[in-house]
């Protein structure tokens, strides 16, 4: 796909440059109202959308049609952005925009995955069939990363591409005393910081967390990082990060009531 992308008479090549600074000064405006200041963030924002459809590696109608996706996933993303959150606009909408891409592609079988896409899903598949007979641990990202030499994100994204419909209560990983399933690595889309942070009883649930919980539900549930992400950042197991995840929402559940 070439580094032009139109839509609605927009060229991407050619949209506006915001500082982190202007950023933050335009959402403030954004979040009072300002239609003109919410056009033209939408706009300067545009080349987020751009990213994630540069790596399905589409092109002609296929990329329009996932570029205006993108675009819906942009606006959800300024709609519920929360600027007091001390997180970039661009972590907090990337995870959007790509959710609903992948909706879309999921919805609409005739949007294929490019070749390209393809041959590093199956290069990352045969990396892991290689690691898993050296060792009875599950090779992580970065250990195929390493092995195929191919970026961790690209693995990841290509991995998702291909992956088959399967239920997400299936269980992926247990250590004896602890099963997660495949809702745990999904990175939440579905604006459930919404639901969180905009319910003023939540918040004051969520002040009594110790701060290790606070942090991870502030990773999980507003950047939108899966578990795996936040185990790798925080350095703690990716069982750890489910305990302390369901531990945290028990509380919260049990200071409601």
């Amino acid at each position: 796909m070439s580094s032009r992308v139109s839509i609605s008479g927009v060229d991407t090549s050619k949209l506006p440059k915001l500082t982190n600074s202007d950023m933050l000064e335009l959402m403030k405006k954004v979040k009072a109202g300002d239609p003109h200041a919410r056009d033209y963030f939408v706009v300067a924002n545009l080349r987020l959308v751009l990213s994630v459809v540069h790596r399905f590696g589409v092109r002609g109608d296929k990329a329009d049609d996932m570029f205006q996706v993108g675009c819906v996933g942009l606006m959800k993303a300024i709609d519920n952005f929360d600027e007091g959150q001390n997180v970039k606009f661009s972590t907090y909408a990337v995870p959007m925009i790509l959710g609903e891409i992948k909706r879309y592609l999921r919805d609409n079988n005739s949007v294929r995955v490019s070749r390209s896409l393809r041959d590093i899903a199956y290069k990352a598949l045969q990396a892991k069939e290689a690691l898993s007979k050296k060792s009875a641990d599950e090779p992580s990202v970065d250990e195929i990363s390493s092995y195929t030499g191919i970026a961790a994100k690209n693995i990841t994204f290509a991995l998702d591409a291909i992956s088959d419909t399967v239920s997400l209560s299936d269980p992926i990983y247990n250590d004896g005393t602890e099963t997660i399933e495949l809702l745990d690595q999904i990175a939440d889309t579905k604006n459930t910081d919404e639901n969180i942070y905009e319910n003023i009883s939540i918040k004051d649930a969520i002040k009594v967390l110790p701060p290790r919980e606070k942090e991870i539900l502030l990773m999980r549930y507003y950047v939108g990082k899966t578990q795996t992400e936040v185990s790798e950042e925080i350095g703690i197991s990716q069982a750890q990060v489910s305990r302390l995840e369901k531990n945290a929402l028990r509380i919260i559940k049990e200071f409601l009531v």
